[in-house]
């Protein structure tokens, strides 16, 4: 017999949905390593079951190794959604690429590409909000 929560996500319509947050990807671990503290907040704060990070290139996991570890979860659709500000050619190419790729080794899979951060109403809140923690710092007489 399911529990509850597993009838619930049985009844998407697309079945179980997985998030995959991406970011370019670096040489630097400190940067990688964001994205991936990144990914577990927000695994906290969202109802998704399953949410995994990937790099785009340069660092693990990639965005293939992303998808396979969701399907391995039991994911039927993955959101990729970019961890990026602005549009440019790896929303627009690369990153559709690179999950079109992933997904063709899973048959039954989809997967959708959202829209990066960009222009989203809360952006100013956050700009807002580094600007107060820096001027203390300032010491501006």
């Amino acid at each position: 017999m399911h529990n509850e929560g597993e009838h619930i996500k049985r009844n998407l319509g697309v079945g179980l949905t997985a998030i995959i947050i991406v970011d370019h990807g670096s040489r630097r671990s400190e940067a990688n390593g964001m994205l991936h503290e990144f990914v577990q907040l927000f695994s906290a704060h969202s109802s998704y079951q399953i949410v995994e990070p990937a790099h785009m290139e340069l660092a693990e996991p990639s965005i293939a190794m992303a998808f396979d570890r969701c399907v391995k979860q039991g994911a039927k659709h993955i959101v990729v959604t970019p961890y990026f500000l602005s549009p440019g050619r790896h929303w627009e190419e690369d990153i559709p690429c690179l999950a079109s790729e992933a997904a063709e080794r899973h048959v039954g899979v989809s997967f959708q590409v959202t829209h990066p951060i960009g222009l989203h109403p809360l952006m100013v809140e956050i700009v807002a909000s580094r600007i107060d923690e820096c001027l203390p710092a300032a010491r501006i007489t």
